[in-house]
């Protein structure tokens, strides 16, 4: 059974915009190897268009020495649009229709981790869905003052609440935080619930 799997870069604000602005003075050698270890366990990546057509147009040309392009040039990669007519990247199916069904389908086929990189957009849709079940976000210890967020309240998509449940912390060398967290399918409680339970409790 495969799980979807969300991995992104943020800044202590949630701005996910234009990582390359503010991420890469933090590199490391362990926060490269974590990279490293998270894409060879990957089975197949779930994109939406924007990420999907910025990662073809530059990871197609890319090699290395340790095998990160590699794996990111022959996984299966699966984009959800539907405008996009056409995916030449290597390994591309487009999800244009029945997007729940089809990836409720997928999560049955693959046998592991369906990565999805960056895709706020399409994250917050697997979120309304039920869909998403595990979220890396790599807290990166700089403010941002503009741009998007990946929990922007503004947008037409936007996630009213989710309750999540924190699976695990990583600290890199570098000063960024690896957390790992789980949606639990429930919005936030009440939190007027207890009092209100607690008054009830008295009168009774």
């Amino acid at each position: 059974m495969g799980r979807i799997v969300l991995s992104v870069f943020t800044t202590l604000g949630g701005v996910i915009e234009n990582p390359h602005e503010w991420a890469f003075g933090f590199v490391s050698e362990d926060s490269m190897q974590a990279g490293l270890d998270q894409i060879r366990a990957a089975r197949a990546l779930l994109l939406g268009r924007v990420t999907y057509e910025g990662f073809a147009a530059s990871w197609r040309s890319m090699t290395d020495e340790v095998g990160y392009a590699d794996a990111m040039n022959n996984l299966p990669k699966y984009v959800v649009s539907t405008t996009l007519t056409e995916a030449t990247w290597n390994n591309s199916t487009i999800i244009d229709a029945d997007a729940a069904a089809r990836i409720e389908a997928l999560k049955k086929e693959v046998d592991g981790d369906i990565l999805v990189f960056g895709s706020a957009a399409l994250m917050r849709w697997l979120l309304r869905q039920n869909l998403l079940d595990e979220m890396r976000l790599a807290v990166y210890p700089v403010l941002a003052g503009r741009g998007a967020r990946l929990f922007d309240g503004d947008s037409a998509d936007s996630v009213d609440s989710a309750a999540l449940r924190l699976a695990g912390t990583q600290a890199f060398s570098s000063g960024v935080v690896l957390l790992t967290c789980e949606p639990t399918g429930e919005g936030l409680a009440d939190p007027g619930a207890a009092r209100r339970a607690a008054e009830a409790n008295a009168k009774g």
